[in-house]
C-alpha cells in the first residue's frame, strides 16, 4: 500500500502538483493531479485498493478511519526519499458512502522562485519598490495555485537581504519555511486565530507583517490599524481581480478614507502554464500581474474610475499569446470575466 502512495506522491512532487484527488467512480477509484486549473487523470485503481489507500492515509493523519458520514480534515508530515513532505487531507463521502480524499501537497523544502520575464519584469520592479516603504498595506489576490505565496516570499526575502528586518508571518497553514522570519500558524480549534496572532504580533514591534488571508471584518480592521501604526503589511484577499479587492475590503467595513491612508498597491496574479508543443507537457509557468497603485488606485477608490492604459489580466494574457509564450487555448482558459463599473 505504501508503495502505491509513494509513487503517487513522488509524481506530484516531480510535476509540482498542488493537489492529489482520489475520487470514486463506479467500481474504480481515479487518481488525479491538479495541473493549474485542470485535473489530469494519472492512475485508475480498483475500488477496494482505493478504499484501503484512503483508510491508510486517514490513519496516518490521525483522522477517524471508521467515520465516513462526516467530512474530516487531517495533516501528515510524510517521509519519502529522505524528504519530509507536508500533506493536508480532506475527506468527504458521496450519497453512497463512498469516500473521496483530496491531498494538498506543500512543496516547502525549497522556494522555487518565479523567474522574471519580458511579461512581468516591470511588475516585479514596482512590487519591490513598494517593499521599501516603512508602512502601508499591499494586497495580493488570485486563486489557489496562482503563485501568490511564492511571490510574497520572494519579496520578503529580497527585503530582508537589503535590510535586516523583524518579519512576522501569520498563516494557515505555513506553506514555505523560512528560519529568518518569525512564522506563526493559525489553529482555530485551539482558538489561535488571525486576530489573536495579529494582536500579539503588533506588541512584538515587527517591521513587516504577512497576513495569510483577510477573511473577517475584525481582521480587516486590525490590518488597517497595523498599517496606520508604522508597519508594512502584506495580505491576501480572495477576489477575481484588483478592482474586486477594493469591493471586498469595503464589504468588510473598510472606509474610503482608511483605504486612501493605508493601501499602497493591489495585485491580482495568475500563474499560467507554458506547454511543450510536441507533447503538450507543462515545461514552465508564467506569472502575470494585474497592478493597481498610485493615483490610479486613489481614483478608483473614490470614483471607481477605470485607469487609462490599464493592463488587465485579460490584456496580459493576450499579450503573452502575441509574444508566443502561451497558446490561444491557455489564454482562453485563464480569461477573467469582466465586470463593467458604472
Amino acid at each position: 500500500m505504501k508503495e502505491i502512495i509513494d509513487t503517487i506522491i513522488q509524481l506530484a512532487i516531480v510535476k509540482r502538483s498542488d493537489d492529489i484527488h482520489i475520487l470514486p467512480n463506479g467500481a474504480s477509484y481515479y487518481v488525479f493531479l491538479r495541473d493549474g486549473y485542470q485535473l489530469k487523470l494519472e492512475k485508475t485503481i480498483d475500488f477496494e485498493t482505493g478504499g484501503q489507500m484512503i483508510r491508510y492515509l486517514k490513519y496516518l493523519a490521525d483522522m477517524d478511519v471508521g467515520e465516513r458520514r462526516m467530512p474530516q480534515d487531517g495533516a501528515i508530515v510524510y517521509d519519502i526519499d529522505d524528504q519530509k513532505i507536508e500533506l493536508r487531507l480532506s475527506s468527504i463521502s458521496n450519497y453512497l458512502m463512498h469516500e473521496s480524499l483530496v491531498i494538498r501537497v506543500f512543496h516547502s523544502s525549497e522556494l522555487k522562485e518565479i523567474v522574471p520575464s519580458i511579461m512581468n519584469e516591470a511588475a516585479y520592479q514596482v512590487l519591490n519598490s513598494y517593499m521599501r516603504r516603512k508602512s502601508g498595506l499591499m494586497i495580493f489576490s488570485g486563486p489557489v495555485s496562482s503563485g501568490k505565496t511564492t511571490t510574497i516570499y520572494q519579496l520578503l526575502r529580497s527585503a530582508y537581504e537589503q535590510r535586516t528586518s523583524q518579519i512576522i508571518t501569520i498563516e494557515e497553514p505555513i506553506e514555505i519555511k523560512e528560519p529568518k522570519f518569525l512564522q506563526t500558524e493559525v489553529n482555530e480549534k485551539a482558538d489561535i486565530t488571525y486576530d489573536r496572532l495579529l494582536s500579539a504580533s503588533l506588541r512584538h514591534h515587527p517591521d513587516i507583517i504577512l497576513i495569510g488571508e483577510i477573511r473577517s471584518e475584525q481582521t480587516a480592521r486590525m490590518v488597517i490599524r497595523a498599517a496606520l501604526t508604522g508597519h508594512l503589511v502584506l495580505a491576501t484577499v480572495h477576489a477575481k481581480n484588483t478592482f474586486g479587492v477594493i469591493g471586498r475590503l469595503k464589504e468588510l467595513g473598510i472606509t474610503n478614507e482608511q483605504l486612501l491612508q493605508t493601501l499602497l498597491l493591489v495585485t491580482a496574479q495568475r500563474l499560467v502554464p507554458i506547454h511543450n508543443e510536441s507533447n503538450d507537457e507543462v515545461t514552465d509557468r508564467l506569472a502575470l500581474f494585474e497592478l493597481l497603485h498610485g493615483e490610479d488606485l486613489s481614483r478608483f477608490i473614490l470614483k471607481q474610475d477605470m485607469p487609462a492604459n490599464f493592463k488587465s489580466l485579460n490584456a496580459l494574457l493576450k499579450e503573452a499569446m502575441d509574444y508566443g509564450l502561451i497558446s490561444k487555448a491557455t489564454m482562453e482558459e485563464y480569461q477573467v470575466e469582466t465586470v463593467t463599473h458604472d
